[in-house]
């Protein structure tokens, strides 16, 4: 009896930290995801810019 609390209380604790896991890890992917849009966003700004900028000095 004791040993099947023991496994018990194993088993939730590993399905508590996984799931806490888990969900660090969407909002790991979902900061990423944001983050390369942003870097997406800023290189093509900064593209257009060099661009008009070597555009005026022709």
């Amino acid at each position: 009896m004791r040993a099947l609390l023991w496994v018990i209380g194993v088993v939730a604790g590993i399905l508590i930290l996984l799931g806490l896991f888990l969900e660090a890890v969407r909002w790991l992917i979902i900061i990423g995801v944001i983050a390369l849009v942003i870097v997406i966003i800023w290189g093509v700004v900064k593209g257009r810019q060099a661009m008009s900028h070597q555009s005026r000095r022709r």
